[in-house]
Formats: structure tokens, sequence, C-alpha cells
């Protein structure tokens, strides 16, 4: 009863998953045999190993480490690239606390909004 019950929810996942697939994702995965077979591979495919996913963490950590504003560039253009960063490294895990990204941002501007960032 047990392993009828198991196998139940093994069919059951795989046609959730099977549902949420487009036909390419879906020939990647046709040939598992267990629900947990193709979100493994799914994962892989789109996030990748845990080496890739360390080495993508690794180069936004430094993106954000190393961020600050170009030249001519806006505050609203700078800020879509540190969200942009800051969404990247959310989704991999890694995230950051507001007020860390707040500071971030404020040692990001340059001299001229300095009054504005010590009044801050």
């Amino acid at each position: 009863d047990d392993d009828r019950k198991k196998v139940q929810l093994n069919a059951k996942a795989k046609h959730v998953i099977i549902c949420a697939l487009n036909s390419n994702e879906f020939n990647r995965v046709s040939s598992c045999a267990t629900a947990k077979e193709m979100w493994d591979r799914l994962e892989v495919t789109f996030e990748g190993t845990n080496q890739v996913k360390d080495a993508k963490i690794n180069m936004l950590v430094r993106e954000y480490e190393m961020f600050s504003m170009k030249e001519n560039e806006n505050i609203s253009g700078m800020f879509v690239r540190f969200t942009n960063i800051i969404n990247s490294l959310q989704s991999l895990n890694k995230c950051y606390i507001n007020s860390e990204m707040v500071r971030k941002i404020l040692r990001c501007l340059p001299k001229s909004w300095m009054p504005k960032v010590t009044a801050i």
C-alpha cells in the first residue's frame, strides 16, 4: 500500500512537471523514470551544477563589490544595473540586507552627491 502511494505521488509529480514544460524542455526529461530525476535534470539545465552556481555567485559578488556609477550614467540607469546584480544574486540564494544595499548605493554616488549622502 505504501509503495502504491509512492507510485501515485511520483506519477502526479511527473504530470505537474510535464504540464509546465514546453516541447524542448519535455524532450530533455521524457526519458526520466521519476519526478526527482526530472527535477534534477531541469535544475542542472537551468541553474547549472553547484560548481557553476558557485562561479556565478562569485562573479556577481565581485560585480557587487566593484560596483560604481559609470561616467555619464544617470541615477536611474545605475539603479537598474545594481538591481539586476541583486536580483541575479537573490536567484542564486545570495542575499544582502537592505541597509547594506543602501550603503553600497550611497558609496557609489559621485562627489557631487556628497551633500545629499551626508544628509541621509
